[in-house]
């Protein structure tokens, strides 16, 4: 099965959208960079938020990011994840941002397998605020294989 048919079998919406204030995802030689897409979830994790429910807004980006990726590239297929940039809106307290992020990593990693082209570096960090208040934003990097 191709990744993008993966990411359907998962849920995953594809849909054309208009060009906005930034570009959610260029092209830059072989690879694809995305802009920050934030979750639909709002609130702070180790506030008013579990991980469980972080872990599906983690998920809700890595949903937008694919849909921008597919926007610009037409498919999924050809495609290997590179890097992952989680943000996490959370307490000082809270250190379980990894945990978060999982549902980013673990979607990517049905897709496109963890142990071929979605194997990928990640950073998962605590933001004290995210913009419009988004319990999560994650970006990426793909490198074009073919």
């Amino acid at each position: 099965m191709s990744y993008q048919k993966n990411a359907e079998a998962q849920g995953v919406i594809f849909a054309p959208y208009a060009p906005g204030y930034l570009n959610l995802c260029i092209r830059s030689g072989n690879q694809l960079i995305t802009s920050g897409h934030v979750s639909d979830l709002k609130g702070k994790l180790g506030a008013d938020l579990s991980v469980e429910e972080g872990y599906k807004a983690a998920r809700n980006c890595v949903e937008k990011i694919l849909n921008s990726v597919w926007n610009t590239h037409g498919t999924l297929d050809g495609l290997r994840v590179i890097k992952v940039l989680g943000c996490v809106n959370s307490t000082l307290e809270f250190t379980d941002q990894h945990l978060v992020i999982n549902g980013a990593s673990d979607l990517l990693h049905v897709i496109f397998g963890k142990d071929g082209n979605g194997y990928h570096a990640r950073s998962a960090l605590g933001f004290a605020q995210l913009p419009t208040g988004a319990a999560v934003e994650v970006e990426a990097i793909f490198e074009v294989m073919s």
